[in-house]
C-alpha cells in the first residue's frame, strides 16, 4: 500500500537551512545603512517568507520606517526607490545566504526517512533563482536536494497566495493537496499552505519568528528557550498551523500522524 502523505513542501532558510533564518538579515540590515537608514532587525523579519521585492515594499510602508525615510530624504518612498533598494539587495542576498547555507540538524536525515516511504520532496522560498543558486550547491554537497524548487517570480503571486505550492505539486504530480503537507517557519507560508488546501507545520525554534543562530539559542537558559518558541508556536498557530515542531528534526512523527489521519478519513 502506498504512503498516505503523497509530498512535503518545504520552505528553505529557518526550516531547512540557516538556523534563525539570519542571511536575510543580515542582507536587508546592510543595504537600508547603505541608503543612511537604520533597520532593526525585527523590522526586517516582520514579513519574512514573502518575495524579497514584495518584502522591501512591506517594509517600507511600516509607519516607522517609513517616517526615518520621510525625516531622511525629505519624501516618501516610491516605487523606483524600492528598485533601487533591491537592485542592491540581490546581490546582498546572494552572499548571505550562500555564508548561511549550512543544513539545520537533522534535516538530510528526515527527508531521507521520508524518501523511503515514498513522499515526494518540494520546496519554495521567497528567494529568486539567483538567491538560491549557491545555497542549492550547498545543500546538496551536505545531503539535501529535494525533487523541485519553486522560488519568487516562479509564479504571478508569491506568498501567502498558494501558488508556489500549488506549482511544486504539479511539478511533482502529488495530490490531492489534502494529501500533501507543507512546512514553513513563517506564517506567510504557513498561510500558503493554508490556501492550497495542505496539512500545514510550522517549525517555531530554528525559524524567523525566534530568530536566533543555533549558538545563541543553544545558549540560552532552557526557560528562556521555552518562553521563545511558545510564543513563536502561538504566532504560527494564529497562522493556522496544523502542527508545530521545533525544528525539522521532530517532522517526521508529525507526518505519520498525518498519514494516519488521511488514511482514517
Amino acid at each position: 500500500m502506498s504512503f498516505p502523505v503523497k509530498a512535503v513542501v518545504l520552505d528553505w532558510a529557518g526550516t531547512v537551512i540557516d538556523f534563525g533564518c539570519m542571511a536575510p538579515v543580515e542582507a536587508l540590515v546592510a543595504v537600508f545603512a547603505a541608503e543612511g537608514l537604520k533597520l532593526t532587525a525585527a523590522e526586517a523579519r516582520a514579513d519574512m517568507g514573502r518575495a524579497k521585492l514584495d518584502h522591501l515594499r512591506a517594509i517600507l510602508a511600516e509607519p516607522g520606517v517609513a517616517a526615518r525615510w520621510l525625516a531622511a530624504k525629505g519624501q516618501a518612498a516610491n516605487e523606483d526607490d524600492i528598485e533601487r533598494i533591491y537592485a542592491k539587495l540581490e546581490p546582498a542576498m546572494v552572499e548571505a545566504a550562500a555564508r548561511a547555507a549550512k543544513l539545520i540538524p537533522g534535516a538530510a536525515e528526515t527527508v531521507a526517512a521520508l524518501r523511503a516511504l515514498g513522499v515526494r520532496i518540494g520546496s519554495g522560498t521567497g528567494y529568486t533563482p539567483a538567491m538560491m543558486a549557491r545555497i542549492e550547491v550547498a545543500a546538496e554537497e551536505q545531503g539535501y536536494a529535494p525533487d523541485v524548487v519553486i522560488c519568487a517570480g516562479d509564479t504571478p503571486s508569491g506568498r501567502p497566495s498558494p501558488l508556489m505550492t500549488w506549482a511544486a505539486l504539479i511539478e511533482m504530480d502529488a495530490w490531492p493537496a489534502r494529501t500533501c503537507v507543507k512546512v514553513d517557519d513563517a506564517p506567510v507560508g504557513i498561510t500558503e499552505g493554508k490556501e492550497a488546501g495542505c496539512w500545514t507545520v510550522g517549525i517555531a525554534a530554528s525559524g524567523n519568528e525566534v530568530g536566533l543562530d543555533a549558538a545563541t539559542y543553544n545558549a540560552l537558559p532552557e526557560d528562556e528557550r521555552a518562553r521563545l518558541v511558545a510564543r513563536a508556536s502561538d504566532t504560527l498557530k494564529a497562522a493556522g498551523a496544523d502542527f508545530i515542531i521545533e525544528d525539522i528534526s521532530e517532522l517526521l512523527p508529525v507526518i505519520h500522524e498525518i498519514a494516519r489521519r488521511i488514511a482514517a478519513a
